[in-house]
């Protein structure tokens, strides 16, 4: 881990658009997601409901929890729908060459 706390989480080239990837950093389970807006990393469990959010669908640069179809905004982790009324934790993303650095000591 670097002094700031960012770490390697993937590759671009790991990284198909709009195709949610699943990591585990320092512990935390994280999704990164590439959309044309860039690359977002947020925490992957539904504040709703304990289910992985990488298994949703991406659109709009909104994550669906696919259980019970909330959707949290990859930018800021707060929901856009019921049932899910809590947000979870984004963290802030570094790109340095192909690598994808995420920080999980660090929220957005």
């Amino acid at each position: 881990m670097s002094a700031e706390g960012f770490v390697r989480a993937a590759t671009l080239s790991d990284l198909e658009e709009d195709v949610p990837l699943r990591v585990e950093l320092a512990g935390v389970p994280v999704s990164v997601v590439r959309t044309e807006d860039g690359v977002f990393a947020i925490n992957d469990i539904c504040s709703h409901a304990n289910v992985s959010l990488s298994e949703g669908e991406v659109e709009d640069c909104t994550i669906e929890c696919w259980l019970h179809g909330s959707r949290f905004d990859l930018r800021t982790g707060k929901p856009s729908g019921l049932p899910a009324t809590r947000p979870v934790p984004v963290y802030p993303v570094k790109i340095e060459g192909d690598d994808v650095l995420v920080s999980v000591t660090q929220e957005s």
